[in-house]
């Protein structure tokens, strides 16, 4: 511990893996290792297809990329100290480590819930005006909606850390989870955390919560789009395209809406619901995300069956 006057830093963390089936984390190790692969193989084939077939050069499959990669960077954060829990019990993690952890896990979330609102964004043009989606949506246009999106993240989360190393904390040094996050972080502390709280709620909210909203707004606009479509096989063609998207979306927005309530207002949750949400939130949806699109996407569908074929 470092001492000054009435001031406690812990040097580390104790993380958590699942709380009461300790014994079996051998054995549970090993569904995970099967997401963490799935989710590493399946978001790099992504890419690769992407890149590698010209006709998917378009603005959706751009953003697709963005959250390939987005996805990627969750699996990288989590995987070290989750499989580290389970397979060599290393729950041990530095205070500074933990804070860099927790903030490119946050990062990372963020830029995740804004790549989904800008494919909402895409299919409602793509939808409403297929003439001029081409000309809206352009490649340098895509660029700087990547690059806002990740300064966005960055900039909004930049004073999370250091309202953390401002904080007393307490003997008590054990996280819920195997990976750090701010609120279980921020709860381990002794000191008024009025200021943690307000600002971590302002940001959730002028972020995430913000996105969420636009992504349901831009559905209802390609309702009404859609329903005046001339035919009811146009209808169904359209609504085709979004089917993977809206996947992705509640995929990663109800496990994450979960834990941010759990943490804040859960108090008498068990701790093993706490800790199947966190699991669900992070590695769940990079698995999944690449499975979803790899089979409503006709497009990845048929690249993939051509590169397997050359192979």
């Amino acid at each position: 511990w470092e001492f000054n006057g009435s001031f406690y830093q812990p040097s580390a963390f104790l993380m958590m893996g699942i709380p009461g089936l300790e014994a079996l984390h051998h054995w549970i190790s090993i569904p995970f290792c099967a997401l963490y692969l799935i989710a590493l193989l399946g978001n790099c084939m992504i890419l690769f297809i992407i890149k590698t077939t010209q006709s998917l050069h378009e603005p959706m499959y751009y953003f697709l990329s963005m959250l390939a990669v987005t996805d990627l960077g969750l699996v990288l954060c989590t995987l070290p100290t989750t499989l580290g829990i389970f397979w060599f019990n290393m729950r041990r993690i530095g205070f500074d480590a933990c804070l860099t952890q927790m903030y490119f896990i946050h990062i990372l979330s963020f830029i995740e819930s804004s790549v989904l609102l800008a494919m909402a964004f895409d299919r409602f043009i793509a939808i409403s005006h297929p003439l001029r989606h081409p000309s809206i949506l352009t490649k340098t246009t895509v660029m700087k909606i990547g690059l806002v999106i990740i300064l966005r993240g960055m900039v909004s989360l930049l004073p999370i850390p250091f309202l953390l190393k401002r904080l007393t904390y307490c003997r008590k040094t054990e996280l819920s989870h195997s990976f750090c996050f701010h609120p279980d972080i921020m709860n381990l502390a002794c000191a008024d955390i009025k200021v943690n709280v307000f600002y971590g709620m302002i940001i959730l909210l002028s972020t995430v919560g913000m996105d969420f909203i636009f992504i349901v707004l831009s559905y209802i606009l390609i309702i009404k789009t859609v329903i005046g479509l001339a035919t009811k096989e146009e209808c169904l063609k359209a609504l085709n395209t979004c089917v993977s998207h809206i996947c992705a979306v509640l995929v990663f927005f109800v496990p994450m809406i979960g834990l941010s309530m759990i943490h804040r207002f859960g108090k008498n949750v068990p701790p093993l619901v706490n800790t199947l949400v966190a699991y669900t939130y992070l590695i769940i949806p990079p698995a999944l995300n690449p499975i979803i699109y790899s089979i409503k996407s006709s497009h990845i569908r048929e690249a993939l069956l051509r590169a397997l074929r050359r192979k």
